[in-house]
């Protein structure tokens, strides 16, 4: 076993240079020691990756020594090699950690199969404790990617308030991810082996809404055949996301409070009182604050859900993830559609960066989808993207390249002919054909006054 290192103690030395001699064939890398006393001075935690302990020594004993290296590292692995076997021996040396134990003579080919199978065992219990590090670190949604500083600042964020069932709010614009951001946080806690339900409230007309949350009884209202379930229900032992919470009526408002305090609820139409072992998370794309001052939304209810909150800025404060979103996206994309990766050339990177996305991550991914549906070269060029997104993107004077000096010019030039289409081409000196050729190109759109 290559890089393999053995610790060999034993006062026999026939038994010591055999041992060394066995194992160093076999590609171990051997030490030895005849007493315990030296053992200790060449043991450290780490050092080796097993011992071999001869249990009748003078001085200290093989029992003796085995505890005091369990002490200095406790995951060593040690075999105890006796010519005394008896059944309490053993039993004495395995309760104080020993692996497993073997008799005099030594069977090389037994041993040999012995330390292989504990070092085995060794190298898998480490590989399970490295991955068990691994999932200890933040476990992210696939979607959610950024390395700037707000984005590190989020995750620390998530790894804080995860492990305990603290109520978060998450605030941000529509279209920044906080869907993944709650989907973090679950994934992170220890609720994670139960689901994550979410509830989009302001989709939802308050009837609907409340049948949704609290579920409803066989014959509640017309349509109500059979007996159904509600979130709150459903998110047993798991967590309930309640999206655009600041769109609920003043009575849900009320009812969540009610359920916030006691984690109880009765549904629709019953008169059974129902407990539900839930977290709750909640989301908003408004200033509720702002609706509190205004009598919109209960101030009770408000620092109930706003006990931690988490603010996602918007992708135009945040434009060095751009580049990782949209490597990503155009990976997922290629997967997806059955296409090569593509890259992005230098001015549809430069489009994609300039441009201030309102609708945030959501209308990158939308705008990288349509790019690899309809672009047909190798690289994703400026054509590739949405019109709004192309038209929109401001210029300033540090990009000179020519496509960018060319549709910078066009534009100011339709715009001061009040995109007279005729006069425009006199002006650029290009004919009317080619002038709608660049105004496809371009992406330009005649603003509406």
């Amino acid at each position: 076993m290559e890089n393999t290192k053995l610790l060999v103690v034993d006062d026999e030395k026939i038994v010591r240079e055999s041992l060394h001699h066995w194992f160093e064939e076999e590609g171990y890398l051997v030490d030895t020691a005849d007493r315990a006393e030296d053992a200790l001075t060449k043991f450290d935690k780490g050092k080796y990756d097993l011992c071999l302990l001869d249990m009748k020594m003078p001085g200290m004993s093989g029992l003796d020594l085995l505890k005091k290296m369990k002490q200095i590292d406790p995951d060593s692995i040690v075999i105890l090699i006796t010519a005394h076997a008896s059944v309490s021996s053993a039993i004495k040396a395995l309760k104080d950690g020993a692996y497993d134990y073997i008799t005099k003579p030594v069977d090389p080919e037994e041993l040999e199969h012995l330390v292989k199978k504990a070092v085995e065992q060794k190298k898998l219990r480490n590989e399970n404790d490295q991955l068990k590090e691994n999932i200890e670190e933040i476990v992210r949604p696939d979607n959610l990617v950024g390395e700037s500083a707000q984005m590190k600042k989020i995750y620390e964020l998530i790894n804080t308030v995860a492990q305990n069932d603290t109520t978060v709010l998450i605030r941000g614009e529509s279209g920044t991810g906080k869907e993944l951001v709650a989907k973090a946080i679950h994934m992170n806690s220890k609720r994670k082996y139960f689901p994550i339900v979410t509830v989009t409230c302001g989709t939802l007309e308050e009837t609907i809404l409340e049948s949704e949350l609290f579920g409803y009884e066989k014959g509640a209202f017309a349509g109500a055949h059979h007996r159904r379930k509600g979130k709150f229900e459903m998110a047993d032992g798991g967590t309930i996301f309640l999206d655009e919470i600041g769109s609920i009526s003043t009575k849900l408002q009320i009812d969540l409070l009610r359920v916030l305090e006691s984690r109880q609820f009765t549904r629709v139409g019953g008169s059974e009182t129902l407990s539900s072992d839930f977290r709750i998370i909640a989301a908003t794309n408004e200033l509720l604050d702002e609706k509190v001052k205004a009598g919109k939304f209960r101030e009770d209810l408000y620092y109930r859900l706003n006990i931690f909150t988490i603010f996602i800025p918007p992708l135009r404060e945040r434009k060095e993830d751009i580049p990782l979103l949209s490597e990503y996206f155009v990976t997922k994309f290629a997967i997806a559609m059955n296409k090569n990766n593509k890259k992005f050339c230098p001015d549809a990177m430069d489009f994609m960066i300039k441009y201030d996305w309102p609708g945030n991550v959501r209308e990158l991914e939308n705008a990288i989808e349509r790019a690899m549906v309809v672009g047909k070269s190798e690289t994703i060029q400026v054509d590739d993207l949405p019109f709004h997104v192309s038209q929109n993107v401001p210029y300033d004077d540090s990009n000179l390249s020519l496509s960018a000096m060319e549709r910078k010019h066009i534009k100011n030039i339709l715009d001061k002919n009040h995109w007279n289409i005729s006069r425009s081409a006199e002006v650029l000196q290009i004919d009317r054909v080619t002038l709608y050729h660049k105004i496809e190109k371009y992406g330009f759109r005649r603003n509406k006054r």
